[in-house]
């Protein structure tokens, strides 16, 4: 933002150079208010630019030497040539490059304001490419009455861009932060899965879609012994296993599931068109992952901790979320009392239950 601050200053400072060029020896008031403007266009793409992390110093440098290259040599002699023509050139690449920034900007492709960056920074390099390459044919046919005409209108669509992009270019930074914050509120802080509210959310979205198979699983995780384990070790030491079993679990249910923290040392995974097989397949790679995993060392003694898992199965889209999570509980707390380290599946008897 102070970068495309500082080039829309710059850019006001050359216009307003460009009001009394003519009041300095020629050509030296229009080559100085040239390259400020120019370096205005210029830090606009770089602001662009730094949203996508990358930076066009290198490019920037070339194309101001090139302009002011231009001017020492032709400047004296062409001056109006220069101006009208030539310096258009520069400025068309510069908001080509910067409409091709944002088309590149993957962080705002959902927002319809960056649709409007790309076509208001693409407008104004076609007009100035217009101006470097049709303008000089239309004057040699229809004569120099023309170019106060092109003036103003050039006066017209620069006050327009300068308006609308900053405006869309804030509202592109407003709709990202915006998006940052109601990801953070859906995330849990240690883990960086989502959290409870994110999961019934998500969940509810998922069932209510509907899959062309009907078939859903969820898992219901619990790690076991997890209040010994922070008793004896301390919550750091917790911490580190809470984000081990989160990075394992993370890759091994795939993209498609939606993984949660839901409570203290409680976990979920909601599986579409998953059935009860390839559900248990999962989860039972999970425990067996976890429990091969070493999640910390304290005093040169190595610490491991077991996950428990309950599975429940339907093979209809008409259960609801909570009906699947309590049945997956059930089978959860009976993984517990056989020992933990385990999956059991969610018996017919209780999911018939659960249903009622």
């Amino acid at each position: 933002m102070r970068v495309l601050a500082a080039g829309y200053a710059t850019l006001a400072t050359g216009c307003a150079a460009a009001v009394f060029r003519h009041d300095l020896p020629a050509p030296w008031g229009s080559a100085l208010s040239n390259m400020v403007i120019l370096t205005g266009y210029l830090l606009v793409l770089h602001g662009a630019a730094l949203l996508n992390g990358r930076r066009y110093p290198a490019g920037s440098l070339a194309l101001l030497l090139l302009m002011a290259l231009t001017w020492a040599v032709g400047g004296a002699r062409w001056e109006g040539t220069v101006w009208a023509y030539v310096s258009a050139v520069a400025i068309a690449v510069a908001s080509g490059m910067t409409s091709r920034e944002f088309l590149r900007s993957d962080d705002f492709k959902a927002f319809q304001s960056r649709r409007i960056a790309v076509a208001v920074t693409a407008i104004h390099a076609l007009f100035y490419a217009f101006r470097a390459l049709v303008l000089p044919w239309l004057v040699t046919r229809y004569g120099m009455g023309l170019l106060p005409t092109i003036g103003a209108i050039t006066m017209y669509e620069g006050v327009l861009y300068s308006v609308i992009l900053p405006m869309t270019v804030l509202k592109m930074i407003r709709e990202e932060t915006h998006g940052q914050l109601l990801h953070e509120s859906q995330t849990d802080y240690l883990t960086r899965l989502g959290n409870r509210r994110w999961f019934f959310e998500e969940g509810m979205r998922v069932l209510g879609e509907g899959h062309e198979s009907g078939s859903v699983s969820l898992l219901a995780l619990d790690l076991d012994h997890f209040k010994k384990l922070n008793d004896r070790y301390g919550h750091k030491t917790g911490d580190e296993v809470l984000k081990s079993f989160a990075d394992v679990a993370r890759s091994v249910v795939g993209r498609e599931a939606v993984l949660a923290r839901i409570g203290g040392e409680e976990f979920a995974v909601l599986l579409p068109r998953h059935d009860e097989r390839r559900a248990r397949d999962v989860g039972e790679a999970i425990v067996r992952r976890f429990a091969q995993t070493v999640s910390h060392r304290v005093d040169g003694v190595d610490i491991q901790a077991t996950v428990s898992i309950g599975l429940a199965h339907s093979g209809d889209a008409g259960q609801s979320l909570a009906e699947l999570l309590a049945a997956a509980d059930e089978a959860l707390y009976r993984a517990k009392s056989l020992g933990g380290n385990r999956l059991e599946s969610a018996q017919n008897a209780a999911r018939l239950r659960v249903v009622r």
